[in-house]
């Protein structure tokens, strides 16, 4: 299986997705890149950090306060929208246009901090409704004192224009994500080829200006037009980069920022999708031994190794007859990969995995696959702009060897995930557009940044958090202990909900825990899920998305969304 077949992309034919069979290359990565316009490359190492300020070519007109209007939901009545002008290029303000839709539930106390700005992350994640999520999630005392305040990012959502580079792309039964031999490999790279041409093909003008610096100056767009002279905020995995590059970029802008479930500054994007796999890897086997622990209801053996035994057996079982002509070997691994996220999700992907495995039943299968994993027009618009965003805010390796030999290697150890995310990913192997330079994050000019981190979080590997705690001078962490969930806060943890409430209330953060990376609070984890009841199981109602409750980790994992 491992065996070297020798598909390599000669970099002149990349965007055309020629493929030719050729010996292995050296790893290699492009020599150079150019930092977006008015950005400066990669910092040297020092120790000031002064803001990079961007700037502008021209003076536009300031902006007009957003006309806010309700657009209540059931579960947020209080909700308003509004849109916001903003340039597509930042250096050239009179220029070109592009809309952001903004989202507030505006503040009621009679003290008032200012507006609260929140990301779900992403990037591609719509952020209107995170709004409301935080606004009811908060202590109601800390709520009121903030305009809390969401967005679409440029390209999501109601933001226009939107991205949907190949309606389509993810439509079952895809090609088996683990190439067994040369063909399977120049499948998997003839589609990856195809959608980047499409996105060049079609968004070929606003591509160069989708990315997390855009969106950066985008966030300030919105401070301005908010009228505030600082902004606070609160940024969910993905959302700690943005945060992060934010605060580099306008640190006496930021008045209080978290960030929850930290992205590793270093390894944007190639190396942290790297370490993704081999942390989905390990979550994939905590969920193996969470079943075997419930041998008893799910019968698929009492011994963690035997539970993957049988699950890669499913899978093979797929490849030669997906189940109902819609669950194949990717779409398996699309299915089970949000168990990695969050943890209540174990339950209903256990039940499904026992139907197949012990009665050869697919209908669960294919209905959790439905409400977990298939992809609607939202969701082609999130991953357009999610590949638009880390295809273009670093450098990427443009020989296919690299990317052969890098995912073989992780996939030798962490078998579970590592190639369907290589080609989730490859897009960038072909993007039409030169990437930027990375963006050095270091800061010792901001306030400080409250930091929330899971142990063993396989989106954001706890090592990212080590990171930004060294990073952000002045920062403090909280250390969800054996937490294995994406998102510690307003997920029901009630101890790291407290230090939160505690840093938007008065700004006090725990104490200085020594520096180094080390944990200057510890909350433990919240107890694992326990399997539907046995009369769940029977009538195969068992555990679903639609039952599980719509507070606290189940609603903030459906915001967060499951890949980035």
């Amino acid at each position: 299986m491992q065996q070297r077949v020798g598909v390599l992309i000669a970099a002149g034919a990349m965007v055309a997705g020629a493929v030719t069979a050729a010996a292995p290359a050296a790893a290699a990565r492009p020599t150079s890149a150019p930092p977006e316009p008015g950005i400066p490359a990669t910092a040297p190492p020092g120790p000031a950090t002064p803001a990079v300020m961007a700037p502008a070519l021209g003076t536009p007109a300031a902006a007009a306060p957003p006309a806010w209007k309700a657009c209540a939901t059931t579960s947020y009545p209080r909700l308003q929208c509004a849109e916001l002008s903003v340039p597509l290029d930042h250096d050239d303000p009179l220029g070109e246009r592009i809309t952001l839709a903004l989202s507030r539930v505006p503040h009621t106390a009679k003290t008032f901090q200012g507006p609260l700005v929140v990301n779900p992350g992403g990037p591609g994640a719509g952020g209107r409704t995170m709004a409301g999520f935080v606004a009811a999630s908060l202590p109601a005392k800390t709520a009121a004192q903030y305009d809390v305040i969401g967005f679409d990012p440029r390209g999501v959502g109601a933001s226009k224009p939107a991205l949907n580079c190949k309606p389509g792309y993810f439509a079952p039964v895809r090609p088996d994500s683990v190439p067994r031999d040369t063909r399977d490999e120049r499948v998997n790279l003839a589609r990856a080829a195809s959608f980047a041409r499409a996105c060049g093909e079609k968004y070929g003008r606003l591509l160069p200006h989708i990315s997390t610096t855009a969106a950066a100056r985008d966030l300030d767009a919105i401070r301005q037009a908010l009228g505030a002279r600082q902004i606070s905020y609160l940024g969910y995995s993905y959302g700690t980069y943005l945060g992060a590059v934010y605060a580099r970029l306008f640190p006496d802008r930021v008045r209080r920022a978290v960030l929850d479930s930290v992205v590793d500054p270093r390894g944007v994007w190639y190396e942290a999708n790297l370490a993704q796999d081999t942390a989905f890897d390990a979550r994939h086997k905590a969920f193996a031994a969470w079943v075997a622990r419930h041998d008893k209801a799910y019968k698929l053996g009492g011994d963690p190794a035997e539970v993957e035994r049988r699950w890669y057996a499913m899978r093979e079982a797929l490849k030669r007859r997906p189940a109902g002509h819609t669950v194949g070997p990717a779409e398996l691994e699309d299915t089970f990969l949000p168990g990695g996220y969050y943890n209540g999700y174990w339950p209903m992907l256990a039940e499904a995995f026992s139907a197949y495995a012990n009665e050869r039943d697919p209908a669960p299968l294919v209905a959790v696959y439905k409400a977990l994993a298939t992809r609607d027009a939202s969701d082609e618009n999130g991953y357009s702009v999610y590949a638009a965003v880390q295809c273009r805010d670093a450098r990427w390796p443009k020989d296919w060897g690299t990317w052969y030999q890098d995912n073989w290697r992780t996939h030798a150890k962490a078998p579970f995930s590592t190639w369907n995310n290589a080609w989730y990913n490859a897009p960038c192997a072909f993007w039409p557009v030169e990437a930027a330079s990375r963006i050095e994050v270091t800061n010792d000019a901001l306030p400080p940044v409250l930091l929330f981190q899971a142990t063993e979080d396989a989106a954001t590997p706890f090592e990212g958090a080590v990171t930004a705690r060294r990073e952000l001078r002045g920062s403090r962490l909280v250390v969800e202990e054996d937490g294995g969930n994406h998102g510690v806060t307003l997920a029901g943890n009630a101890c790291a909900d407290g230090h939160l409430a505690r840093y938007l209330d008065t700004g006090e953060l725990p104490k200085d825990g020594g520096g180094q990376g080390q944990a200057d609070a510890v909350c433990a984890a919240r107890a694992e899920p326990e399997p539907a009841g046995t009369a769940a199981r029977g009538s195969r109602a068992g555990t679903s998305v639609a039952t599980l409750p719509a507070t606290g980790g189940a609603a903030l994992h459906g915001m967060l969304g499951h890949r980035g």
